[in-house]
């Protein structure tokens, strides 16, 4: 992995030139995620998943953008950006990275809130580029067996894994959707995307009472491996 923060442009330009190179763009957000988890939640999480894949691809990290799109949970705390906003960043990223010899390019997502933004990116991009660049933009979550959920079992064991910063004690049940049937759960989680404080009370969607960190290291194992084997797939798939 090269974490491009701590690189020195005389090396890193030759590393460029004389390699092609596959970037990785994190973006996560910054949002209440209940009593127990830090608001950075949806940012460390995917930050340590891309820094692992970086890390198993031999890909270069860049820095996360920490800020998505966030509003559906007002009026509990968000720090949010317009779609519009995001689009029109990871386009201008992706095009300074073409600029600098960089044509492969993995947006790795960490917040729901942010589907529509980067979806289509890909095609958006290569038109613009006329067919320079190739961009794939991932969710993280895709790429696990068990149920996404938000501050419940899931993000909290995964926190677990990745962060001292969590408060057990304060941790508390939230909205339960085992006993709901799938068109049920679409409903709510549309009218969650408009008002997630409405639907969940106390911004919680799941149980994250009996998260634990093994489990957490097991989840991020199991995203790490299926994501690393579908960039490997994109990547020989898309060979030009």
């Amino acid at each position: 992995m090269t974490d491009i923060s701590s690189c020195f442009d005389p090396i890193l330009r030759k590393n460029i030139k004389n390699k092609k190179q596959v970037a990785i763009i994190p973006i996560g957000s910054i949002e209440q995620h209940g009593p127990h988890l830090p608001i950075s939640t949806d940012s460390d999480i995917v930050t340590e998943v891309a820094k692992r894949i970086s890390l198993k691809k031999k890909f270069l990290l860049l820095p996360t953008i920490s800020y998505g799109a966030s509003f559906e949970h007002a009026p509990f705390f968000n720090l949010s950006i317009k779609e519009s906003t995001i689009r029109k960043l990871l386009s201008d990223l992706c095009e300074s990275l073409l600029s600098n010899g960089i044509k492969t390019i993995f947006v790795i997502n960490g917040h729901h809130g942010n589907q529509k933004a980067i979806k289509n990116l890909d095609s958006k991009l290569r038109k613009l580029s006329k067919n320079k660049l190739k961009v794939f933009p991932l969710s993280y979550w895709h790429f696990m067996k068990r149920e996404f959920d938000h501050a419940g079992f899931v993000e909290t064991s995964l926190m677990l894994a990745i962060s001292k910063n969590v408060k057990m004690n304060v941790a508390k049940r939230g909205l339960i959707t085992d006993k709901m049937t799938k068109k049920e759960i679409s409903k709510i989680g549309k009218l969650a995307e408009k008002s997630f404080p409405k639907v969940t009370k106390n911004g919680i969607w799941g149980d994250p009472t009996k998260a634990t960190k093994k489990e957490g290291e097991k989840i991020l194992d199991e995203i790490v491996e299926n994501l690393s084997k579908m960039c490997q797939t994109c990547l020989t798939e898309h060979r030009s």
